[in-house]
């Protein structure tokens, strides 16, 4: 006869409840990282570049999830490629449509769901506010792959990386940004992060109706007292410059398609324009580019958008291996 298995004694652990489970980590805004960590990020990014195959194994049996409702290239791709190169594989979507979302799904309950499925989740999604709901949900570390116009923090970190691949250090630079500030989550979040630095000065180019929000420019840049310089002109801007953050002005986040056809070509960057720039001055641009930047700039060796792009992957590689290390 079979056993009873009313009456069978148990060895077993009880399940934690999900009250008991402790959220793992995530990474929702860069300033969910102290100095300290995304110093060592950097530090491990660079060895990475440097020593590749170090890594190879590092991910083995291990999956990701890229959960992105929003189109994305260079992201979405660099967290593949990156769990790849770490030995691990990968599971998603790369557009709404496509999810269960379309049938009415909400971002908590794919957040669980997903948790089932993989190991440490990236999300991008249009709304702002996303990738937290999903975090405070899931039993598995997320990954803010950019949400609205709010937050980038690992196009930050990549940015970051790149800085201090070609300047060797964060501190006394003076950084000017231009084009989409008011939108663009890239520059928010690397304003935020940069703030953290000494001798930081920052420089932001852009039309009246593309300003830095009020409120970075009050809590982050007033509040840490980083000194800073509102102008219209680039020209004027550019001998000074140690870094030129390029941004396209983004259609998708207009709702008048007058005004944005109005300020799309607000500022090119073509060979000429870079006359009187320092000789060792560096341009970054989180890419895609439309026409803000002229492909004449592209053999200018102070250009590395494209050097950009490998160092996002690099830094993504260091980022899910912390990430999954600190959820064991």
């Amino acid at each position: 006869m079979g056993a009873n298995l009313e009456t069978q004694p148990t060895t077993t652990k009880p399940a934690e409840s999900a009250a008991e489970r402790k959220a793992p980590r995530s990474l929702i805004d860069i300033l969910d990282f102290d100095v300290t960590e995304i110093d060592k990020l950097v530090e491990t990014g660079v060895d990475i570049a440097n020593n590749p195959g170090k890594y190879a194994t590092a991910c083995t049996g291990k999956i990701l999830a890229t959960l992105f409702y929003e189109p994305s290239t260079r992201t979405r791709l660099s967290f593949e490629s990156a769990m790849f190169e770490l030995g691990g594989n990968v599971l998603g979507f790369s557009q709404a449509a496509s999810s269960s979302v379309s049938k009415g799904e909400s971002v908590a309950d794919t957040a669980k769901t997903i948790s089932c499925y993989a190991d440490i989740i990236a999300m991008r999604h249009p709304l702002e506010g996303a990738p937290f709901v999903a975090a405070l949900n899931a039993s598995v570390p997320v990954i803010n792959a950019g949400d609205g116009g709010h937050n980038h923090p690992t196009q930050t970190l990549t940015d970051l990386l790149t800085i201090y691949r070609e300047k060797g250090s964060f501190s006394n630079l003076t950084i000017g940004f231009c084009g989409d500030l008011k939108f663009g989550r890239t520059v928010h979040s690397l304003i935020n992060a940069l703030s953290r630095y000494e001798g930081v000065r920052m420089v932001l180019i852009s039309p009246d109706e593309l300003k830095v929000p009020s409120y970075v420019i009050q809590d982050v840049l007033e509040k840490k007292g980083i000194e800073y310089v509102e102008t219209a002109s680039l020209e004027e801007a550019m001998p000074e410059l140690d870094i030129l953050y390029m941004t396209r002005i983004q259609q998708e986040r207009f709702a008048d398609i007058d005004e944005y056809l109005r300020l799309k070509d607000s500022y090119i960057l073509t060979p000429d324009k870079l006359d009187t720039a320092k000789e060792d001055m560096r341009i970054l641009h989180p890419l895609p580019r439309v026409n803000e930047i002229s492909v004449a700039v592209d053999d200018d060796p102070r250009a590395c958008y494209f050097e950009q792009v490998l160092n996002g992957k690099f830094i993504r590689m260091a980022l899910i291996m912390k990430l999954l290390e600190e959820s064991k």
